[in-house]
């Protein structure tokens, strides 16, 4: 198995350099404010492991969708320390002679760089929401049996005192009926029954049997 070629990456050799040259210019000015020693080597350190710290949690806070202004401002004032070394080394600033002002801000950054780590790291926890209650369950239907209802007894139908009174019919009408049955008679070869002697003659069911009994 043949190895490749280890190429270096320009960004990573310029993200090295300008680390170096930002971690220097740190220290310088930390010891020209007066801070000796080590301490001068852990100020380069604070303020880019702030400035690490702020833009990490910049990047997580964007992906989540949730506002990142606190991230912002200490990702800003990292950068504005260590842009300020760089500044202040450039001769612009005399290290032999540093003024009282840059001496309290260099002597209060260890103060500030913990607030804003403690900050970055401990995000306050978005309240809960509460628990839903959970509905009670219904009750289950009862079914009331119900005691049959007695039927309703039948009317009692009355007695007929008297049969009723015979259907006679008129001679004028029992005539022309006889006509209307002889002539159903040449037509069918049948005698004419009560049914067809109704419609025939426009008169009541029983005066057409009646008819029909006479004819027969």
């Amino acid at each position: 198995m043949t190895r490749r070629p280890v190429r270096p990456d320009a960004v990573l050799v310029q993200a090295v350099i300008a680390g170096a040259l930002s971690f220097a210019h740190l220290h310088d000015l930390a010891e020209a404010a007066g801070q000796t020693g080590w301490k001068a080597w852990a100020y380069p350190v604070s303020v880019d492991l702030l400035l690490v710290a702020a833009w990490h949690r910049l990047r997580a806070l964007r992906d989540s969708g949730e506002p990142a202004r606190s991230a912002w401002s200490w990702f800003a004032v990292a950068l504005a320390a260590s842009l300020g070394a760089n500044v202040a080394t450039a001769g612009l600033l005399d290290l032999g002679d540093v003024p009282d002002w840059l001496r309290i801000l260099v002597a209060g950054w260890p103060a500030l760089a913990f607030l804003g780590g403690t900050l970055l790291v401990h995000r306050p926890t978005p309240p809960s929401e509460p628990t839903p209650e959970p509905e009670p369950s219904p009750e289950p239907l009862r079914v009331v049996e119900r005691e049959p209802e007695p039927e309703p007894e039948a009317p009692a139908v009355p007695a007929l005192s008297a049969a009723p009174a015979p259907v006679t019919a008129p001679p004028a009408l029992v005539t022309h009926a006889r006509k209307i049955a002889a002539d159903h008679r040449a037509r069918t070869g049948s005698d004419i029954d009560a049914e067809t002697l109704r419609s025939r003659l426009g008169v009541p069911h029983p005066l057409a049997e009646a008819i029909a009994a006479q004819l027969a």
